[in-house]
């Protein structure tokens, strides 16, 4: 912990998963510079807090990532010493309870439990997980948030009205996924040279390698007359020599001055751009559709008009994705595990710019718009007016 922050107002940030950090350090970037902000990401290196604010409390991996969309994923974390991470986390957030006069925990309910068994109370909260539509809060959740949330932001209006019920004081402004998609310093439009786009997300946990193997196959599977131009968003801990050697591409040394440009993966058909996860809005305001086995991402993508198409293989769970499916509507489409399957719904969609556009509304107007950001800063400006203006 910063001993800077002595005499000034601490926050302390709490996120458990790659997407839920680059929310975090969205909603950091915009606080005034008079409070002191730590970030504890509860799972990987929290890399997009760096050049942000300090991180603080143990490292926790696991080989999930701390997904569960994968059967067996708990089985698997427990076996690879999961459990053992589990009293530093909380030894950590004893310790911390009542340092910071703010403690925001952004993503599922995994961070408010571990917050309140350690006793953290009057928590404000930034729902990212549940989406009003197949995920609602049970009747546990909705016990824990109102002993121990003060302040609740929801995805959706019927949420917060489930909250607000309780005595809770819960409020939508929007998605706050589409005020936090990162941009980075890289130009993805000046590298298109063909009259379509794709971009794989091919996540950032344990199968992404795996993931975009098969994106690469499915691609080598279209027509010369359909071939797009292809991107690649990198989430921090990918290994890009992992990518290439389970694809069978070779990396170019070649970089740009740009900061979060990688290279390109390349053979006699195929040239992949690559970059860094933190640049991934600009990837998607570049291209037309996306190859996604991501998961924040994937909303980001539907929200802004991208329609995603993605596989279920036979590790994950698949309650977990029909849910999602109830959520993204025809806006994601599902496709067999198999380049087959994947390359002739990717080649049907580039042949159909209408059915692409129709797919696009589908998804803004199941994703919902920004707001939420400024809906959380003007929340915790009410909590903290001499600080935040």
């Amino acid at each position: 912990m910063v001993a800077e922050g002595a005499g000034r107002r601490r926050f302390l940030f709490i996120s458990n998963g790659h997407g839920e950090d680059w929310i975090g350090a969205a909603i950091v970037a915009q606080l005034p510079a008079g409070i002191a902000v730590e970030a504890y990401p509860m799972i990987g290196a929290g890399s997009a807090y760096a050049g942000v604010c300090p991180i603080v409390g143990p490292r926790a991996s696991l080989r999930s990532g701390g997904s569960r969309t994968a059967r067996g994923s708990l089985r698997d974390d427990l076996a690879g010493g999961g459990l053992g991470t589990i009293p530093p986390a909380l030894q950590f957030l004893r310790r911390i309870r009542g340092y910071y006069d703010e403690v925001v925990v952004i993503g599922d309910m995994v961070g408010v439990i571990a917050a309140y068994v350690t006793g953290h109370r009057n928590l404000f909260y930034v729902d990212c997980y549940k989406t009003g539509y197949a995920r609602l809060y049970s009747a546990l959740e909705k016990w824990v948030i109102r002993q121990s949330c003060d302040r609740v932001i929801s995805r959706h209006q019927n949420l917060a009205d489930m909250l607000v019920k309780l005595g809770v004081d819960a409020r939508c402004g929007g998605n706050i996924m589409m005020d936090t998609i990162p941009y980075g310093d890289y130009d993805a439009a000046a590298r298109r040279n063909r009259p379509q786009a794709v971009t794989l997300l091919p996540g950032s946990r344990g199968p992404t390698s795996d993931n975009f193997a098969l994106q690469v196959q499915a691609l080598r599977r279209l027509p010369a007359e359909l071939m797009p131009d292809i991107f690649v968003a990198v989430a921090g801990e990918v290994d890009v020599n992992e990518l290439a050697r389970r694809s069978g591409l070779s990396r170019s040394p070649l970089l740009s001055s740009e900061r979060a440009d990688l290279g390109v993966l390349v053979d006699e058909q195929l040239t992949i751009h690559m970059a860094r996860g933190g640049a991934m809005g600009n990837l998607l305001a570049a291209s037309d559709l996306v190859l996604s086995q991501a998961g924040t991402a994937t909303t980001q993508a539907l929200g802004m008009g991208r329609p995603s198409i993605t596989f279920v293989s036979s590790a994950d769970r698949r309650s977990r994705f029909e849910a999602e499916q109830r959520y993204f509507g025809e806006a994601r489409v599902e496709t067999p595990a198999s380049a087959e399957g994947i390359g002739a719904a990717l080649e049907r969609l580039l042949a159909d710019p209408a059915e692409r556009q129709r797919l696009a509304e589908i998804g803004q107007a199941r994703v919902g718009g920004p707001g939420a950001l400024q809906t959380i800063l003007s929340a915790l400006a009410e909590r903290h007016p001499a600080e935040i203006a």
